[in-house]
């Protein structure tokens, strides 16, 4: 299936999403909106029907810059608050799916992140940035509020006073204050972004699919619920899990000194030494 406003592989079973509007900064219209929609659409229905051979996402910008933000141009037409509010509600949809998907979702980084831009880097799992990276929360230059989920995401990970901070003022975030800040994970030269984000990637795939997203949902559930209500969804997604061929398998290799699939990594030192160009 081609696309218009996005191009979507699969390689090795890392799925990739790389917007593809150079000449908008790659501002999400109404074309980049559906197909993203139904690139994670297909990744969900894949992973419960083993339809598609994705363990991990990575999502890039094409052309010098992640995401500038909701297509201004198209906002110019005029339209009523009932066809916001469907068209956001729509938004909203594939948002959440992005925020659920069951594998690891890294963002690679590589320039502009404004708006909705900055909000789907937030939706990743991590953040793999460059120091060409800037970051907007840019609502509030247009007269608009937060979208896409960025009012849920960015106090998780600065702070409700932070957040308040970042979107009341609209200010512009460089990437090594956006890494201090636990907004990037880690920082690599320009134009290494997508390589980079496609290692830890690489890393990460061989995880259970199954243990990684219903550990997701346990992580989003977190800020909402008390100890008793996270205590039983920690036994009922256990309960789901241990009853998984990937467990099987595990505890097979376990006993039988085999090594297993996934052996974990240092978060710490992921990266290989770079080659030399």
């Amino acid at each position: 299936m081609t696309y218009e406003a996005i191009d979507f592989t699969i390689d090795d079973g890392i799925a990739f999403i790389h917007l593809n509007r150079p000449e908008a900064k790659n501002a999400l219209d109404d074309v980049m909106r559906v197909e993203i929609a139904e690139v994670i659409s297909r990744l969900r229905r894949g992973i419960d029907h083993k339809e598609l051979d994705a363990r991990a996402l990575v999502i890039s910008g094409r052309g010098g810059a992640f995401c500038g933000g909701g297509d201004v141009k198209g906002m110019a037409t005029k339209k009523t608050s009932q066809m916001m509010h469907s068209r956001m509600t729509n938004v909203q949809d594939w948002f959440r799916d992005l925020l659920k998907l069951e594998m690891p979702v890294i963002a690679a980084v590589d320039g502009p992140a404004f708006g909705a831009g900055f909000s789907i880097a937030l939706a990743a799992d991590f953040i793999i940035a460059t120091p060409k990276t800037s970051f907007c929360a840019a609502f509030s230059r247009m007269g608009l509020v937060p979208d896409t989920s960025i009012v849920f995401t960015l106090p998780r990970i600065v702070g409700l006073q932070r957040a308040k901070e970042l979107i009341f003022s609209a200010r512009v975030l460089g990437a090594e204050e956006a890494k201090a800040m636990g907004i990037v994970y880690d920082l690599v030269p320009e134009g290494e972004a997508v390589e980079a984000a496609t290692e830890l990637a690489r890393k990460m795939k061989l995880a259970s699919v199954a243990a990684v997203g219903l550990t997701k949902q346990l992580l989003h559930q977190t800020f909402e619920s008390s100890q008793a209500a996270m205590a039983q969804a920690e036994a009922l997604a256990q309960a789901v899990a241990i009853g998984t061929d990937y467990h099987a398998d595990a505890v097979q290799r376990f006993v039988g000194k085999s090594p297993l699939l996934f052996t974990g990594f240092d978060m710490g030192n992921w990266r290989k030494p770079a080659q030399p160009k």
